[in-house]
């Protein structure tokens, strides 16, 4: 059974950097898209980050410039590092696995069906 476990979150100040980790345990995944989302409470859940199974990734526009997907298929690991974070980049981020082996990566959630427990980043001004 696949499992996400998501590591680095914490608080930081503006201007700062963090990296998340996200490994991937049960299967042989390196060949299906993942991705990095996000989610306030009370608020939509939004695409952060997808890359591909050969490692191409594309950020959101909130984001583009300051975070960079990337993953170590050796230690199946996806990573999201995040500089010059915000305050309003404060939210609870998941990395999340499409299930379907696909030539294209789907930017909405709903094409990834397994998920993470989230890591919280806090961003303080």
């Amino acid at each position: 059974q696949v499992q996400l476990v998501e590591s680095g979150g914490g608080s930081v100040q503006a201007g700062g950097s963090l990296r998340l980790s996200c490994v991937v345990s049960g299967g042989a995944y390196s060949g299906h898209c993942m991705g990095w989302f996000r989610q306030v409470p009370g608020e939509e859940r939004e695409t952060v980050a997808v890359i591909n199974s050969g490692g191409t990734a594309v950020a959101g526009a909130s984001v583009r410039g300051r975070f960079t997907a990337s993953k170590d298929n050796v230690k199946n690991t996806l990573y999201l590092q995040m500089n010059s974070l915000k305050p309003e980049d404060t939210a609870m981020y998941y990395c999340a696995l499409d299930l379907v082996r696909r030539s294209t990566c789907y930017w909405g959630d709903q094409y990834y069906g397994q998920w993470g427990q989230g890591t919280q980043v806090t961003v303080s001004s």
